[in-house]
């Protein structure tokens, strides 16, 4: 490609050696979980959602199973306002659930902030400000001690409202660009106000560290988390939230390291829509948990109903092949990988396995409530008589023999290529009638008499293309004698 010499690496390794998040093997549980559809997901739309959409999707994401929502930046907008005040006088956010909300740090940002929240039982202000070299150069063209200026009047001033107004607060700060910023830069702002904020064990401090632009391999993001995790004041009392943007189509790989390298919390959105690539895609996450056999904590039993809501509200279309979720990542067609899952669905029943080992399938379809007859066998052109015979069977109960199966699979086959399309069960089942049912016999045996008298006679009445016809013939034995009549006719 051309003009590769414009691009070089601008992210920040941190000053360690030794990775220890590389050591581990799985994520043993579930991190706390914080949906941003409603701000970073709405700010991506072309057509934002209007207010009945998001307590819509608001009510939807409560009954996904989410404790801490993200409902917007409710000084940037009188809908957004409007909304969080919604939620709060009409008692629409449940006991268990925190709302949160995001600012920067401007005073009369912060002063509406909390004039949206009054009253709020449970409430996380995060406060941002960006700390990249990038940012500091070109935008804001401050010294990094300005920058953390910006962030500790911020700190201070969240702190002072949150004495003024009434409501149950909780702090959140992010270094916005996290990524792009030196690494011990990024811990001295953090710390400093941490300093402002002084967390306690009842009373902890979230700091997010968001890559806010994706610009390096997943690894580094990992080794910058665990860098902060284990140099950050107050340590047991800081939760580490972790923020990832797609824009190397690597979000899900980052929040996964960033996970084993100290992470407690995931900011994302469902199907990762978010500016630009998106942001990490938390159903991906959840169901590659639920994989390894590790409770998400998060309520995915009815993918089919949860595409159907999310694509209603959001106006997106979610592709085919996204995982989990996309209408054929379940589906195979090939003929081999049919014949495996069907060999595989078999193994299963003879042997009551305890778990899920089934060749090309990574979970059981039925436990996101997807059909095998319907999602999994699909049939076209490119398939086998395994699958073939497997969709028969199940769905229609006709279990063929080996060669039976494997004429019928050609002629299966044969009609889809013919067609250019795939076919249904009941196209399958009607061919399947039309070649093996109740066909109709050229020649057909109405009735026969034998007489032995030395030599064997027949006395057949026979019905030829629907005309009854008798034949009579004698021979040495019964065969030689119907023989012999059908030779005389």
């Amino acid at each position: 490609m051309r003009n590769v010499e414009k691009y070089a690496s601008n992210y920040f390794m941190p000053p360690i050696t030794n990775m220890k998040w590389a050591q581990k093997s799985q994520i043993t549980k579930a991190p706390i979980w914080c949906s941003v559809d409603l701000r970073d997901g709405n700010q991506a739309l072309i057509v934002p959602m209007d207010l009945e959409q998001k307590i819509a999707y608001f009510k939807f994401l409560i009954e996904l199973g989410f404790k801490e929502i993200e409902v917007g930046f409710p000084a940037a907008s009188e809908t957004e306002f409007i909304f969080l005040r919604k939620l709060i006088e009409k008692n629409l956010i449940p006991d268990d659930v925190a709302i949160q909300v995001l600012t920067q740090s401007r005073e009369h940002i912060i002063k509406k902030t909390f004039e949206a929240l009054r009253g709020a039982k449970n409430a996380i202000v995060h406060l941002y400000n960006s700390t990249s070299v990038a940012q500091r150069q070109q935008v804001f063209r401050k010294s990094k001690e300005e920058i953390i200026e910006i962030a500790v009047n911020g700190a201070k001033l969240v702190k002072e409202y949150a004495r003024e107004y009434e409501g149950n607060y909780r702090f959140e700060y992010s270094p916005e660009s996290f990524t792009g910023t030196e690494m011990t830069y990024a811990l001295e702002i953090c710390n400093a106000v941490l300093d402002i904020w002084q967390p306690t064990q009842e009373n902890k401090v979230i700091i997010n560290l968001p890559s806010t632009v994706s610009c390096a391999m997943p690894h580094v993001y990992a080794s910058q988390i665990e860098y902060m995790r284990d140099n950050l004041k107050y340590g047991e009392n800081v939760l580490i939230s972790i923020h990832p943007h797609n824009d190397r189509g690597t979000a899900v790989a980052e929040a996964e390291m960033a996970l084993l390298a100290g992470g407690d919390r995931i900011e994302g959105t469902l199907f990762g829509n978010g500016e630009r690539t998106g942001n990490v895609d938390i159903i991906t996450m959840a169901m590659n948990m639920f994989s390894q056999g590790v409770d998400p904590e998060l309520n995915f039993e009815d993918m089919p109903t949860i595409v159907d809501t999310y694509e209603e509200l959001v106006r997106m279309k979610v592709h085919e092949r996204h995982p989990y979720s996309g209408q054929l990542v379940f589906a195979a067609f090939s003929g081999s990988h049919q014949d495996a899952i069907a060999k595989g669905m078999k193994w299963r029943e003879e042997k009551e396995c305890k778990h899920w080992t089934v060749p090309y399938l990574p979970i059981d379809p039925k436990d996101v409530g997807r059909a095998y007859d319907g999602d999994v066998i699909r049939i076209n052109s490119q398939s086998g008589k395994g699958g073939i015979g497997y969709l028969l069977e199940q769905k229609y109960g006709f279990d063929l023999p080996p060669k039976m199966r494997e004429t019928f699979g050609y002629i299966v086959k044969g009609v889809s290529d013919y067609m250019h399309k795939e076919l249904v069960p009941s196209e399958i089942f009607d061919i399947f009638t039309e070649e093996f049912l109740n066909k109709e016999m050229p020649v057909k045996l109405v009735k026969y008499e034998f007489k032995t008298n030395g030599n064997t006679h027949v006395n057949l009445t026979l019905k030829i293309r629907g005309e009854e016809v008798i034949c009579e013939g004698v021979g040495d034995g019964r065969l030689d004698a119907v023989s012999n009549a059908f030779e005389k006719n």
